[in-house]
């Protein structure tokens, strides 16, 4: 396909948060596909459930958006038909895993750093300031480190409160491999991973839950998906990339980044600061996570029609949310994948 662009939830737990999707007559569905994990992707996830279960009305969906980390623990525990993370697992979970699991990327994304300040919208950000701020270093926001790369704005002399997630998350993930990768400070620190040691803040549970607390605090800034961010409204910085250049978030600039991937055999990549002169740099892909040998054939065949739908129909309602579909070349190599997993 040519595209636009270049291309038994059993024990979830209290804390989780179910979207369950019906299809159109309860009375015809026969099987329901049961998921979780990331919050990130969760607008697109959504949209593609409803729309699919309108082209095969046999098919429902149940997902708890409970964060990465909570979806690779149900999917090694085989709690659910699909994990959804936008952090690889480790060599060291997939050798404990009971069978072989499948990458599947489905889209990218653009992590923004949210500022609730006036004029959040036109200020500029450096690796280094974006540190700094997550890191406590600066608590106002005239600070001179920021005032020195938004010469232009009148920078209020407000306290900054930081916000970041409360859960293992892979917005966490790709934020802080960013982070990592842009600040020695950063590096040695705290690292990177599904959760940090966080030196100050508020936490927030969810992409929904850190908008909602920022655009609640005079001041916050935290870090969220793009598609959080736009729907909460909340004012959102541009962000020097690898070349040097200010780029602010879109399906564009999330793409830029994405094609200049180097993705190795089993699908497991980072995109973060990536080259390019319009590429945005905190983007990162977010994966189903998928047994090869499933148990159950038929739902097998029923995940694998869903993701092949998915991929080769669902690349407008992606954009429209705000995601980066695959590159054709990189969709055709994950179409060939799928044909691995074990179906009737």
């Amino acid at each position: 396909m040519n595209h636009a662009f270049p291309r038994n939830i059993p024990a979830i737990g209290a804390l989780a948060v179910l979207a369950i999707f019906a299809t159109p007559s309860l009375v015809t569905a026969q099987v329901m596909l049961k998921g979780a994990g990331a919050t990130f992707p969760y607008p697109v996830y959504s949209r593609w459930f409803s729309e699919y279960q309108k082209h095969d009305v046999s098919v429902s969906f149940e997902y708890g958006y409970i964060g990465s980390g909570g979806g690779q623990k149900e999917i090694l525990a085989r709690n659910v038909d699909f994990g959804a993370s936008d952090a690889p697992l480790s060599d060291e979970q997939l050798a404990k895993a009971d069978g072989k699991i499948l990458h599947i990327p489905t889209v990218a994304g653009a992590v923004v750093v949210a500022c609730n300040v006036p004029g959040g919208d036109a200020i500029v950000l450096n690796g280094d300031a974006v540190a700094a701020l997550f890191l406590g270093n600066i608590t106002r926001w005239n600070d001179p480190r920021i005032a020195q790369l938004n010469p232009k704005l009148n920078l209020p002399d407000l306290p900054v409160t930081v916000v970041h997630r409360s859960d293992d998350s892979g917005t966490t993930a790709i934020f802080t491999e960013y982070l990592a990768k842009v600040s020695p400070e950063w590096k040695d620190k705290l690292g990177h991973g599904k959760s940090v040691a966080w030196p100050t803040g508020q936490k927030g549970k969810g992409n929904k839950g850190v908008a909602e607390v920022v655009k609640a605090t005079p001041g916050a800034v935290g870090y969220v998906e793009l598609a959080a961010a736009l729907q909460e409204k909340l004012p959102h910085a541009a962000l020097i990339n690898s070349e040097g250049n200010p780029v602010r978030a879109s399906v564009e600039t999330i793409l830029a980044a994405l094609t200049t991937a180097r993705v190795a055999e089993d699908f497991r990549f980072s995109v973060t600061n990536a080259p390019g002169e319009s590429a945005y740099p905190i983007v990162g892909a977010t994966w189903l996570l998928v047994y090869r040998d499933g148990k159950d054939l038929a739902r097998n065949r029923k995940l694998v029609q869903f993701i092949r739908w998915a991929l080769t129909r669902g690349d407008d309602l992606a954009i429209n949310m705000h995601y980066a579909p695959l590159p054709t070349p990189l969709e055709q190599q994950v179409l060939t994948a799928l044909k691995k997993v074990k179906v009737p």
